[in-house]
Formats: structure tokens, sequence, C-alpha cells
């Protein structure tokens, strides 16, 4: 079942930054739900060497014509020069689920 919601893969400095903007994400009602995964690991070339650093995961469910502004606020929140923002379409999964975030996003 193809659905028009979307995950947004987001990667912040920190569990506290995670929050701040998926707090502003749900109240916005730019997205129904956002998870924090913290704490998280990330190696990638930066400045012409490779970096390590933790980060935090943050995943917002949006909908698919939700995702420019969602992506916009959250490149106002940010901290980074270049955050990683990645819309990822849902192929599937429970209908009952996909219709609460279809009806959760103004």
């Amino acid at each position: 079942m193809a659905s028009s919601v979307r995950l947004i893969y987001i990667t912040t400095d920190g569990a506290d930054e995670a929050r701040k903007i998926g707090r502003a994400l749900v109240e916005a009602r730019l997205a129904a739900c956002a998870n924090i995964i913290d704490p998280m690991t990330s190696v990638y070339w930066w400045d012409g060497e490779v970096q390590e650093g933790n980060e935090t995961v943050l995943i917002a469910k949006t909908t698919a014509d939700k995702v420019d502004a969602l992506n916009d606020k959250v490149l106002d929140l940010h901290s980074y020069e270049c955050p990683c923002v990645v819309s990822i379409p849902i192929v599937g999964g429970s209908s009952t689920f996909l219709r609460w975030i279809e009806n959760e996003i103004l």
C-alpha cells in the first residue's frame, strides 16, 4: 500500500537540539510525531578530512505536501551549516498508523 506519508531523517548536535526541533515541528502541525535516538556515532567527510562525532537522530513523520515547509522550519532552527534533512517515502505499513499521521497534519 503506497501512501503520502514520509519519514524525515534529521541528524542534530544533541538531544536538546533534537527535542527543540521535534517539538517545534509537532506544535506547528508539520509532523504528527517525532522520535529522538541518542546517541549515535557519525563518521563523515568535512573540511577535507574524515571526522567522527556523536550526534542525535530525529525522525519526524509527515505527509508529502508538508515536506518543504518542514524542511524550511528545520533549517531555521538547526545549528549546523549543512544539516542532514532527508525525506523517505513510506511504501507500506499499518494503514491505521498511516491514516493517523495524515489526520494529524494540518
